[in-house]
């Protein structure tokens, strides 16, 4: 017998902390990631307090990196908002995958836990959901984890991050998308699932190849939602 959403939506300082443990190895890659954040921001030209603070209150790699680009003497304002909103966009369907379980939760809790949402421990909840787990635990424990090591690799690339110039060369790139294709591949399987994201895995190259830059991100992720609506309203 299936348990309810209310029953997998608990949340306690016990799932927490397993959850942090279950992601510390990937955040010792995450924190390789951070120090080459941390060195390139250097290399722009920003104060290492503002480089340490962007990885404390904005925790989003990639929009990060993508920033470093537009950063310069003249900052401008509008393409960086669009940039920064196009690349994080899929954190609305992330969001909103979420919300059966979320609306039982009280404010704080909810919106605490939205803080630290990244791909990873979002790939992982939903794995737990489907499993008939709760999933708070890892994806706010795990989050927790991943911010904590983002800051303090972005704080070592400050001061030494001339040791490790370019993370593709020990293909430490690859990584965090290894991760997350073990999540599919370790989720639920069904004809509907392979769709979904094969509708969503050929609308990215295609939007890659032929649409602006970082706009690969969110069509992808809409192409995906959409048919995983559409295919669930239909029951197929």
């Amino acid at each position: 017998m299936s348990k309810n959403h209310q029953e997998l939506s608990q949340l306690n300082s016990a799932l927490v902390w397993q959850g942090f443990k279950r992601f510390l190895p990937i955040s010792f890659f995450v924190a390789i990631f951070g120090a080459a954040f941390g060195l390139a921001a250097i290399q722009t030209g920003l104060d290492p307090l503002s480089i340490v603070s962007m990885s404390s209150f904005v925790f989003a790699g990639a929009a990060q990196f993508a920033v470093l680009e537009l950063w310069g003497t003249s900052i401008p304002i509008i393409p960086l908002i669009v940039t920064t909103f196009f690349i994080n966009a899929r954190h609305i369907l992330m969001g909103a995958s979420l919300y059966p379980w979320l609306k039982y939760l009280p404010a704080p809790k909810r919106y605490g836990i939205l803080l630290v949402l990244s791909d990873a421990n979002w790939a992982f909840s939903q794995q737990e959901f489907q499993q008939q787990k709760p999933g708070f635990g890892i994806l706010f424990g795990g989050g927790v984890a991943l911010w904590i090591f983002w800051v303090i690799g972005t704080s070592l690339g400050v001061l030494f991050g001339n040791v490790i110039k370019n993370p593709a060369q020990f293909g430490l790139d690859m990584v965090m998308a290894c991760f997350l294709l073990s999540m599919v591949i370790g989720g639920e399987k069904n004809l509907r699932i392979f769709f979904i994201w094969s509708v969503a895995a050929i609308s990215s190259l295609l939007a890659y190849k032929y649409l602006p830059e970082n706009s690969h991100v969110v069509v992808g992720a809409l192409a995906g939602g959409i048919i995983g609506m559409v295919l669930k309203e239909k029951r197929i």
